[in-house]
């Protein structure tokens, strides 16, 4: 006797065109230089972008020219973003609200900077270590290691880039600028 099983319910995977991980060697195709945030600098973000929009801020549309606007700066990367929310809200998914909220509350939980003043010296920090790609400066400032083994176990590529010992230090300048008090 033979059971039918139903159809699979989940999408199927889509084969990359290249070989792309973050394994000991990061393989990030043509990301591999792109710039990174960190979950507390995403939240950061997108806060100022929803409140530059409550207070009827600029708007910004296609005609202006993306790859111009340079984010060397918060304020760049607020118009950025406002730039492709301006786009998105034209290709506006079917519950565009639930989804912000969804991923407003995602970052308020995982989020391990909340001061601004604290965001931006966690970045100045990380920035300052030339050594490290920005996909591994994000790593770490998002997953806020508490020693070296475990962000080089949860982080490979950090194995051969930086010792135990400057690594350490690293976290240890982050866990300061924590913020544990919710």
């Amino acid at each position: 006797m033979s059971i039918q099983l139903p159809a699979p319910t989940h999408r199927k995977r889509v084969v990359p065109q290249a070989e792309l991980e973050a394994a000991s060697i990061l393989k990030l195709g043509e990301d591999q230089n792109t710039h990174t945030l960190s979950i507390s600098e995403a939240r950061l973000v997108i806060n100022k972008v929803i409140e530059n929009k409550r207070r009827g801020g600029k708007k910004y549309d296609e005609s202006e020219k993306p790859e111009e606007m340079v984010p060397d700066t918060w304020d760049n990367w607020a118009m950025v973003f406002l730039f492709a929310i301006s786009l998105a809200d034209k290709r506006v998914a079917k519950y565009p609200n639930r989804n912000l909220t969804r991923t407003l509350d995602y970052l308020e939980t995982f989020s391990r900077f909340k001061d601004e003043e604290n965001i931006k010296a966690v970045e100045r920090l990380l920035n300052s270590h030339t050594e490290l790609e920005m996909f591994e400066r994000s790593q770490l400032g998002s997953l806020c290691c508490d020693n070296a083994e475990e962000a080089k176990s949860l982080i490979p590529s950090l194995q051969s880039k930086i010792s135990d010992m400057d690594l350490q230090e690293l976290l240890d300048e982050l866990t300061k600028l924590r913020n544990f008090v919710d």
